[in-house]
């Protein structure tokens, strides 16, 4: 099998895991909004979250490009090296997870529902972030040294396995509140199983790497000058919703909470098939770019927009038809999500339509450039929310999610414009293709 076709195999085996796993996630969700009612399910998904955001930061950035420093280590016989990179990104993690359990006694004295809610499961969400920090930085390490399955499955298949056992043996032992919490703390300690196994699979696998060269002075430097940056980006945009989900808690009820958490989701996993688009054709773009072939490289892209936006609009039809039915699921107070639930799809149109700016900047060795672009739209998001939250609450929320994804798109377009010279939207490939059927025969 080539390689375009064996990556290709591989990118659609992941994702159509990836969307079995967020369907595992739904209809548990789904049964706690049916056996616990919306309010303990707004504090679930307020619980997990806050355990996403941390995990992100746990690591400080190290697990976002565990991928890219274990894949040049591995080409370079450079174990040593890269054994360094893995004990420092544990080592912060395991940092992280102690200065959480210090910081117990300060958020329970906190004021708020949110710090409430979350200070009632402290132990849990420590728990589940640090094994989630770690699965993290083992899974991005897997992926580097070329074996993707081990690296994506803990995260994207046995944890929605894993939630709905935790749910279950919860239901059997208990029931509301208490549940909730019994169910938190089953799924830490199973997840936890296997963050360790998976950690321990790397190890096992690094044995049998080639160690010929000895460690490069100075590689922590250049650590952090590539870390720092993508934790940024990556939490404010792969966690976005999660982060989206923090802000709006002391504007929103807990039902309401739970109405937009819900379809934050479902939009989560229309998104998939979208971001499966890309992911198949990254190969393609990168050999492009290696090759230095700029033409081909900009057609790819124009071409990966044109498929991704054309799916996001016919996914946005079928969210239309079969949103209220998936809805129902929850029950028919989740009905007053279906009009936020649009809104936020059609930001996949924006996102689709603008293209993968921020993938051209890292290409171009400037991945700083895109922390203005993010910072604004985070900035937009907050001041999106304040405005309209107190006057269209679910919609508002949905409108304010729309608005930071679009100034952000459209920031980072920009930045790539000025910086790169190139228009990485879907706009150019379209002006091609209409000029050519213009063409006289």
């Amino acid at each position: 099998m080539g390689l375009r076709r064996r990556l290709a195999s591989q990118s659609a085996i992941i994702f159509a895991v990836r969307i079995a796993g967020a369907g595992l996630i739904f209809l548990a969700q789904a049964a706690m909004a049916r056996l616990w009612g919306v309010a303990l399910l707004g504090d679930y998904l307020l619980v997990f979250a806050a355990v996403n955001l941390i995990a992100v930061a746990m690591p400080f950035g190290f697990q976002t490009v565990a991928a890219y420093f274990a894949a040049e280590y591995r080409a370079q016989g450079q174990v040593r090296q890269l054994r360094r990179f893995l004990r420092r990104a544990y080592l912060h993690v395991g940092a992280s997870a102690v200065l959480l359990a210090a910081f117990y006694f300060v958020i329970f004295t906190l004021p708020g529902s949110v710090a409430q809610t979350l200070a009632a499961y402290w132990p849990q969400l420590i728990l589940l972030a640090t094994t989630t920090g770690m699965v993290f930085v083992s899974g991005a390490a897997l992926v580097g040294l070329k074996l993707p399955y081990a690296g994506f499955f803990a995260d994207a298949l046995f944890r929605p396995i894993v939630v709905l056992a935790s749910l279950a043996i919860a239901l059997a032992m208990s029931s509301g509140g208490e549940g909730l919490g019994q169910m938190l703390s089953i799924l830490g300690v199973l997840y936890a199983v296997i963050a360790l196994v998976q950690a321990g699979y790397l190890v096992s696998t690094l044995t049998t790497v080639p160690d010929t060269q000895a460690p490069v002075p100075g590689q922590a430097r250049r650590w952090w000058r590539f870390a720092l940056p993508w934790a940024v980006i990556t939490l404010a945009t792969d966690f976005f919703f999660d982060l989206d989900l923090i802000l709006l808690a002391p504007q929103l009820s807990r039902e309401d909470l739970a109405i937009f958490g819900v379809c934050a989701r479902i939009f989560a996993l229309v998104a998939f098939g979208v971001s499966a688009v890309y992911a198949v054709t990254l190969p393609d773009v990168f050999e492009a770019e290696a090759l230095k072939d700029r033409p081909g490289f900009m057609q790819k892209i124009g071409d990966a927009n044109l498929v991704a936006t054309g799916l996001a609009v016919l996914l946005f039809a079928g969210v239309a038809i079969g949103g209220p039915f998936a809805l129902m699921l929850f029950g028919p107070a989740f009905q007053a999500g279906f009009v936020p639930l649009l809104v936020l799809c059609l930001s996949l149109v924006v996102r689709s339509a603008i293209g993968p700016a921020s993938l051209v900047l890292s290409v171009n060795d400037r991945p700083y450039a895109s922390l203005p672009a993010i910072s604004l739209g985070l900035f937009s998001l907050v001041l999106g929310n304040l405005a309209l939250v107190p006057a269209l609450g679910l919609v508002g929320a949905a409108l304010a999610a729309l608005l930071a994804i679009t100034v952000w798109s459209v920031s980072l377009w920009a930045t790539a414009l000025r910086i790169t010279g190139l228009d990485v939207s879907v706009f150019p490939r379209m002006r091609q293709l209409a000029a050519r059927q213009r063409r006289p025969s």
